[in-house]
């Protein structure tokens, strides 16, 4: 069942990456305005995401994949909690579905830390 976990996880990252290239101004929209270069960010974002994704696969890699995810996860946090701050100001109707971005990902870090052991 591990293997399910793992294809599947690639399978999110690798599509949330590309997903960074085909729709980046979704993704500039909800960064904090503190952060500069919303665009070279966005794309960057894109790019570690499919290939910490990929850095996934082979074993030996694995452990140091599922950390980066993790960080990576960290550093994007501020993003959904300010597109869960703009949501709510301006009674967008998805404004629970942004906060509810806040909790996943909490899982997300959980279930990328399921593959921090060394192999």
């Amino acid at each position: 069942m591990q293997w399910f976990s793992l294809y599947s996880m690639v399978t999110l990252y690798i599509l949330a990456g590309i997903n960074h290239f085909w729709h980046p101004r979704m993704y500039q929209r909800i960064m904090p305005p503190y952060i500069p270069f919303h665009l070279p960010v966005v794309y960057i974002s894109g790019v570690c995401e499919i290939a910490f994704a990929l850095l996934l696969l082979p074993i030996v890699t694995r452990w140091l994949a599922a950390w980066l995810i993790i960080a990576l996860l960290i550093a994007i946090f501020p993003a959904n909690i300010q597109m869960a701050m703009d949501y709510s100001r301006r009674h967008n109707p998805y404004t629970w579905l942004a906060i509810l971005r806040l909790p996943i990902q909490i899982l997300l870090i959980f279930w990328a830390w399921q593959f921090t052991k060394r192999s």
